[in-house]
């Protein structure tokens, strides 16, 4: 391990981790909001609106996201040309909303109907209902499968270096074509990917061992 090489290049990783976890944050953030309006609409009476958001999770999760990516960033959808990072978001954002739809309405279907219903009784706005009642749940029910998967997203958002944004992988494909040395480069950007997961998946065993602890007071 050549620490000198390491030294030199750790600066230009460590400013493509930071546009890993400014992209990948940002999809989780779009991609979660956009996956409770999916799982709500998924739960509707109309039977047309419940058919698009099978289609759609069925589409996201079917096709490899390095296809969305290029096929964004390459064909510009209503001939908006986007920047690299703009079609990375977009790619990212999508892909992940029909993954936290479904993660989302296993939350929604697992809350007890006679909860609703009471609540409904004792005249509770839908508004109230979802604030106080349906969200504090959801959260509760999903909570460790989405950092799960929010781990799986950040690992995924490597594929935007095929579409030039300037993330970790790029910037280590970069430099390990100029030093042509694997450890000091690709290596360092394993062990920041790593780190980067290691901290959601502390999250995780941290809100998994919170959650069976109030079950167990409980």
């Amino acid at each position: 391990m050549d620490f000198e090489t390491v030294a030199q290049v750790l600066p230009f990783l460590t400013q493509g981790a930071l546009v890993t976890f400014e992209i990948s944050f940002l999809a989780l953030l779009i991609g979660t909001l956009l996956g409770f309006v999916l799982a709500a609409l998924r739960l509707s009476h109309n039977k047309f609106v419940r058919l698009f958001t099978i289609v759609y999770v069925w589409f996201f999760r079917g096709i490899p996201i390095l296809m969305v990516l290029v096929f964004i960033y390459y064909t510009p959808p209503f001939g908006i040309t986007l920047s690299a990072f703009a079609a990375g978001l977009l790619g990212l954002s999508l892909n992940a909303a029909a993954y936290k739809a479904e993660i989302i309405r296993t939350g929604i279907l697992a809350i007890p109907k006679g909860q609703i219903e009471a609540a409904e009784a004792i005249g509770m706005t839908p508004w109230q209902i979802l604030i106080r009642i349906r969200i504090p749940q959801i959260v509760r029910f999903v909570l460790p499968t989405y950092i799960s998967n929010s781990v799986a997203l950040l690992k995924e958002s490597a594929q935007v270096s095929v579409i030039t944004v300037p993330d970790l992988m790029l910037r280590a494909q970069n430099q390990f074509s100029s030093t042509y040395k694997p450890y000091e480069t690709l290596g360092v950007a394993a062990l920041l990917y790593l780190l980067m997961t290691s901290l959601l998946m502390l999250l995780q065993l941290y809100s998994e061992k919170k959650l069976n602890l109030n079950r167990s007071i409980k």
